[in-house]
């Protein structure tokens, strides 16, 4: 099992984001920790540094996978048309 770290866009946009979408999206991100890839996840297209996204809802979690420090590092949680700025 894979740890998990937020960045800090990640916690802010979470820290103010309803309790009920709050349960769901931190749900889904401690599901990450178990199953790394789940079904649906891609890669997100354009960038260096090899970036995954899942959805839920009409939300988009961007996270890393950094083996050698064994942790699934969330690089940003946003809704959809503003999670690929």
């Amino acid at each position: 099992m894979l740890n998990i770290e937020l960045s800090n866009p990640a916690k802010r946009f979470l820290k103010r984001c309803e309790s009920d979408l709050y349960e769901r999206l931190m749900q889904e991100i401690r599901s990450l920790a178990l199953n790394t890839f789940p079904q649906g996840v891609v890669r997100v297209q354009g960038r260096k540094e090899k970036i995954f996204r899942v959805r839920k809802g009409d939300h988009r979690i961007q996270y890393m996978v950094i083996y050698e420090k064994n942790l699934i590092f969330v690089t940003d949680v946003d809704k959809r048309p503003r999670a690929y700025d």
